[in-house]
């Protein structure tokens, strides 16, 4: 049974959506303050947290920067409907996808069951298992890890995901729309730019283990290439 964390001041709202993911097959945990989120979060008895942005004690944001200093669990972000600021900063500090408020409790179903199948605890279908090698880049797909010049990176579960997919077809333009399915489990939405900040972190990281260039090539108007050496 998939193992969800809600933390969200709403203490009603929260009660609504655990109830809804309960009977949906989840096993739900609630908290109502970041800083009891982002504690919660940190015990390792979750397989994905959701955090709304705006909260007493210590804001979602705050609560996401201190569980990504010690911690890979896959995160959504409640947002507030059109806040880009706090949906791109969400992205930016290592949350795999977003959700704006107010949403249906089967949207935030959807969103949850598509990063859980990306998670190392999704079975890896027998013709996805070979290790992938170019050049610098090694990926182990039943570990989901993936290693730069011989250094485990540190990736969230939607950037191992998009890295993975960028593998796979190395040397291959993929597509925005065709990611966005990949990584995300849902369709592009018109001024959505969850990937382009997803590929700008991957980029940030390759670059910080010493490769001043990254691999991850831009196609403008198309989407991105991994360069094969």
């Amino acid at each position: 049974m998939p193992r969800v964390l809600l933390v969200d001041d709403d203490v009603e709202l929260c009660a609504m959506q655990k109830e809804y993911l309960e009977a949906e097959g989840f096993a739900v945990q609630t908290a109502h303050d970041g800083e009891a989120g982002a504690a919660e979060a940190l015990t390792g008895q979750h397989d994905i947290a959701v955090l709304d942005v705006m909260m007493p004690r210590l804001s979602g944001i705050e609560a996401l920067r201190r569980i990504r200093q010690s911690s890979r669990i896959p995160v959504i972000m409640l947002t507030a409907r059109g806040d880009d600021i706090d949906r791109v900063l969400g992205l930016e500090l290592g949350a795999d996808d977003y959700v704006p408020k107010p949403c249906t409790p089967r949207e935030l179903v959807a969103r949850i069951r598509a990063i859980l199948r990306r998670t190392g605890d999704a079975p890896v279908a027998e013709g996805e298992r070979t290790h992938i090698a170019l050049g610098a880049l090694q990926i182990l797909p039943e570990q989901r890890r993936a290693e730069w010049n011989g250094r485990v990176l540190e990736l969230t579960s939607t950037e191992y995901s998009l890295l993975e997919a960028l593998a796979r077809q190395a040397g291959r333009v993929v597509s925005k729309n065709e990611l966005y399915e990949i990584a995300l489990g849902r369709p592009m939405a018109r001024y959505d730019r969850s990937i382009d900040v997803h590929i700008s972190n991957l980029r940030h990281k390759l670059g910080t283990l010493g490769d001043a260039r990254s691999p991850i090539q831009t196609v403008r108007g198309i989407g991105y290439q991994l360069l094969v050496e």
